[in-house]
């Protein structure tokens, strides 16, 4: 039987649903919007928002005040666009602050493996603090290694670049053969760690291309993490 010595998790839409909460998020910002003085149909503004999304990032900063450059300043009469664009950000971030949450059966494995000895690691894309902000509001950190936590904008290689995933291996003395990834997107999770020799799975559930889809091969696919707890339990003989 294969042994394991740590785990490795991505966090978008593999402990928590990224992709559905922030649509939530953005739906409640325009709403608050349009309820500041915004004078255009909902599903007008988010087509536009989304648009200003996919050309600038999820990441960048100024989405409203494009989103409203874009509109025309002819839709807010009177109003002054600061207070919309204020709108818009305190119901994005009231969201974030009321809603965010993992998936259910994530805490428990977590806590297993945790109380199992093996690392309970992260290796996740995207800004720094905004990354960990996630772990924080997720309130997944006393299951996880915190000296184990791999932020690409933190240590400088970006995903899929296996460089960020062998940084980590090094960092703890890791033997890739011995260390699972578990991720969701088959090109820039499953791809790099199953590379190095990692045991590389894939995490269905939130994804948003497939395995048949990009012609990656994983070790294992899994559905939810009850699929991921089996897995371990009988294929790797961790006690979950």
């Amino acid at each position: 039987m294969s042994r394991l010595d740590a785990i490795f998790f991505d966090i978008d839409d593999t402990l928590f649903p990224t992709t559905r909460f922030a649509e939530v998020a953005r739906r409640n910002a325009v709403k608050a919007m349009i309820a500041a003085g915004l004078e255009l149909p909902e599903e007008v503004v988010y087509k536009e928002l989304t648009e200003v999304i996919s050309e600038f990032t999820s990441n960048y900063g100024n989405h409203y005040d494009h989103l409203l450059k874009r509109l025309g300043r002819e839709v807010l009469e009177d109003v002054n666009p600061a207070l919309v664009i204020a709108a818009g950000v305190m119901a994005y971030h009231d969201t974030k602050f009321l809603e965010i949450a993992p998936f259910e059966d994530v805490p428990p494995l977590l806590r297993d493996l945790r109380a199992s000895g093996l690392l309970v690691g992260i290796i996740t894309h995207g800004w720094t603090v905004k990354q960990a902000e996630k772990l924080l509001r997720l309130r997944l950190l006393e299951s996880i290694d915190r000296d184990a936590i791999y932020i690409s904008e933190q240590v400088g290689i970006s995903k899929p670049n296996p460089k960020l995933y062998t940084h980590a291996l090094e960092a703890h003395g890791l033997a890739p053969e011995r260390t699972m990834y578990v991720g969701d997107s088959p090109t820039h999770d499953v791809l790099p760690a199953r590379a190095l020799g990692m045991k590389a799975t894939w995490s269905s559930r939130a994804a948003k291309t497939t395995l048949e889809e990009t012609g990656v091969e994983a070790d294992h696919a899994v559905a939810n993490f009850e699929e991921l707890r089996g897995v371990l339990r009988e294929v790797y003989g961790v006690p979950v």
